[in-house]
């Protein structure tokens, strides 16, 4: 590790690896002991190594996978489960892991969904991540999880940064942070694996003999995210450190207040007229307005003839209940 000027062997790595998690959750405050943590998992190496370096320190934690039913050749939705099926089994056999399927919850898969909505021209990714938000969200929040944690890393950070910094974005500038405190039907987010290069995550994973899904999704190609990293990458050869340097610099310069949102970028937020989550536009969230496209609730979830709004998403939570508590493994 270069930007460290340092070498480790493989028990070393991974103790090394371990005590920095630590460091970085004190540091930002994420979360305690006493508290109960939902980590979001994909079958990839980070959210898996995540999990694992979280209960190895002692913490009480609970996995969430959503099935987004992404197939192609690689059959990756199915691959993804498997792996972290199997990761439970070896690594984290006590604890709970949440299953939502959003083709059973909602009616139609995400390549379905993103066809059938205008969200994202068609594009999969932007249906993909929203639904994701929600789903982590409203299943941490309700379950009375005191944080959700996510698997980014820092190239995934300093990418987003990157793409952010070029366009001005003052509003996700200012939010883009380890850490994002709870509110009002929001859960706290946290990412303790903000500090680490998506090698050394890699790293961790081959140590600890974790098997993770090594593709990636079948739509990420011509990610725009990607594009970025290929760029910092290139700097980071040159200049070891650069992507370390450029995240916590900016978090250092987001504490000193350069990056508080304009009060134009203040939006209160509102009650979602049908599912009563947390969001910013008037009447029905993103996500309610996306799922009627999607899946009718008189055709996909066949509620009958007559169903409100209201009627028809009481039904799709008692599906997506049902998902969830029967996922114990």
């Amino acid at each position: 590790m270069r930007h460290h000027k340092l070498a480790l062997c493989a028990p070393h790595y991974g103790e090394w690896f371990v005590v920095s998690t630590q460091r970085a959750i004190e540091k930002y405050k994420m979360f305690t002991r006493a508290e109960r943590v939902l980590v979001a998992v994909s079958g990839g190496k980070d959210s898996l190594a995540l999990w694992d370096v979280l209960t190895r320190l002692g913490y009480a934690t609970d996995g969430l996978y959503v099935g987004l039913g992404i197939q192609g050749e690689l059959a990756y939705s199915d691959q993804s489960l498997a792996r972290i099926r199997e990761f439970q089994a070896q690594h984290v056999p006590d604890a709970t892991l949440h299953i939502v399927d959003v083709q059973e919850t909602y009616g139609k898969t995400i390549p379905e969904i993103a066809r059938a909505s205008s969200r994202g021209h068609g594009k999969p990714c932007s249906a993909c991540g929203l639904t994701k938000r929600y789903v982590m969200n409203r299943l941490a929040a309700e379950r009375g999880y005191a944080a959700l944690a996510t698997g980014h890393n820092l190239d995934d950070e300093a990418a987003v940064l990157m793409q952010n910094t070029l366009h001005w974005q003052t509003g996700y500038l200012a939010r883009q942070a380890p850490v994002l405190e709870a509110g009002e039907g929001l859960a706290r987010k946290v990412k303790p694996f903000c500090r680490f290069y998506e090698r050394e995550t890699a790293a961790y994973a081959m140590v600890r003999d974790i098997n993770y899904v090594y593709d990636e999704c079948p739509h990420a190609v011509g990610n725009l995210t990607n594009f970025y990293k290929t760029l910092l990458n290139q700097l980071e050869a040159q200049s070891p450190g650069a992507k370390l340097q450029f995240y916590t610099q900016f978090l250092k310069a987001r504490r000193a207040g350069f990056f508080d949102a304009p009060s134009s970028d203040q939006i209160a937020l509102r009650v979602c007229d049908v599912c009563g989550q947390p969001t910013t536009a008037p009447g029905r969230c993103a996500f309610c307005r996306m799922w009627d496209v999607a899946a009718p609730p008189n055709d996909a979830l066949e509620l009958g003839n007559a169903l409100s709004a209201q009627d028809a998403w009481t039904a799709a939570s008692a599906r997506v209940a049902e998902n969830m508590d029967l996922s114990d493994l």
